[in-house]
């Protein structure tokens, strides 16, 4: 793996899941007495600014607050897997409606200081407007022409971000692309043109009919703990 692989994911300790092989799970939680909660508030602040928030939720937010900001009934405790099956992590599910649920993973297990979110919804957008569903071509004209990484691995669709406008936020927020589901079986030759431990141009021709959107975004909020 070259240096520029080993930063990324030494910045989020367990960068870029693959959910779909390691699926996290839930932890029994055992509840000995009654516990009066405060009513949770409609989550109208759905803006991502990277480093720093993810809507109400910043670098300080604990579990408890979790509790008060959305209501115990919307959380779910879970232990998650590390890249390549590497490390474990706390984290906490948050399950809200209209493409706002999300995913907190905890530095350590008191789930006092969030490492960074994830499992964003659709609903989540950075001030330049960037959300999960957003196509390449809206991202080239919001980040202009970038590099990334060839698709099918584990670091596949990892967009450079030092290579484009938003440099700036880069450590700060992971930007994650991938193919149509089809794309594969109609045109073969072109996914693999653009596969693979290799980075890419976006505006490389092979890119076009795949159907490339935006599929994942880690917002890190404290990096290296």
């Amino acid at each position: 793996m070259n240096s520029s692989i080993r930063g990324i994911a030494t910045a989020t300790l367990a960068l870029l899941l693959n959910y779909s092989a390691n699926p996290a799970f839930a932890l029994p939680q055992k509840i000995n007495h009654p516990i009066t909660v405060a009513k949770s508030q409609p989550l109208t602040n759905t803006l991502i600014v990277p480093g720093e928030r993810v809507g109400p939720i910043t670098r300080t937010t604990t579990k408890q607050d979790l509790v008060k900001l959305f209501g115990a009934s919307h959380l779910v405790d879970k232990t998650i897997s590390g890249a390549e099956g590497i490390g474990s992590f706390a984290a906490t599910q948050v399950n809200l409606n209209q493409g706002r649920s999300l995913l907190i993973v905890w530095s350590d297990n008191t789930r006092t200081k969030p490492l960074d979110v994830r499992n964003l919804g659709s609903a989540w957008k950075t001030r330049e407007g960037i959300g999960v569903g957003t196509p390449l071509s809206e991202l080239r004209k919001k980040l202009g022409n970038f590099k990334l990484y060839g698709l099918a691995w584990d670091y596949g669709g990892t967009i450079l971000l030092d290579s484009s406008k938003l440099s700036r936020y880069q450590g700060k927020l992971i930007l994650r692309v991938d193919a149509a589901p089809d794309a594969y079986e109609k045109f073969a030759n072109d996914y693999q043109a653009v596969s693979g431990d290799s980075t890419f141009s976006s505006s490389n021709r092979h890119w076009k009919p795949l159907g490339i959107t935006l599929t994942e975004i880690i917002v890190v909020l404290n990096p290296g703990e």
